[in-house]
């Protein structure tokens, strides 16, 4: 299996990056609030997790070891396969799932694209006695300047599957939390919340 990529970011796209590793480019499948912190032509370090199939290998790309533990935790729950556990994190962070899962939070997990009611229920009762408590890390984060951030954001948002104009009053809706110091990864967090309640 590989663990780790390192090497020069070559190309980023919605959903993924492409890391060039000894002359061959590894596409890794990444959360927005991941590939919110690459730049292309910048040096990397991504903790990955590889899923084999019948018909195809994927590696998946993450902003640290705690995400791809949480990745590969969640997938043993029945009903969650790579894209959901993927899901979970481009909504919610590592401590964000454990203390949702801790707290029998159904309401959290279901803002989750691709898990319902009893999924979420499903997922807490399977994962309660394993998924440990919450670290208190933060999720690592690049700190852009300015308002490059609403750029990201709103290109997760629709990586995601949301329309440009949903995308766009969402990033208007977390503005106001940007602050100095804008938090890619929470602001992305933040509007996918504002977008589920609406």
């Amino acid at each position: 299996m590989i663990a780790f990529v390192r090497g020069q970011v070559a190309a980023l796209s919605l959903t993924s990056a492409v890391v060039e590793v000894g002359g061959v480019g590894l596409e890794l499948m990444c959360t927005p609030g991941t590939l919110a912190q690459l730049r292309t032509g910048a040096q990397a370090t991504l903790p990955t997790s590889m899923i084999v199939r019948e018909d195809s290998l994927t590696l998946y790309g993450f902003a640290d070891e705690d995400e791809k533990v949480l990745f590969e935790l969640v997938q043993t729950a029945s009903g969650v396969g790579p894209k959901v556990a993927q899901a979970i994190l481009a909504v919610l962070s590592p401590d964000g799932v454990r203390t949702a899962i801790a707290g029998d939070d159904v309401k959290t997990l279901t803002k989750v694209p691709g898990i319902g009611q009893k999924g979420a229920q499903r997922i807490i009762l399977e994962l309660k006695d394993r998924i440990g408590a919450p670290t208190g890390g933060s999720v690592a984060s690049a700190r852009p300047s300015a308002d490059a951030w609403r750029d990201q954001v709103h290109q997760g948002l629709v990586g995601l599957g949301y329309n440009a104009k949903d995308a766009e009053k969402a990033v208007d809706a977390v503005a106001p939390d940007a602050g100095d110091a804008p938090d890619v990864g929470a602001l992305l967090r933040a509007a996918l919340r504002s977008l589920s309640k609406a």
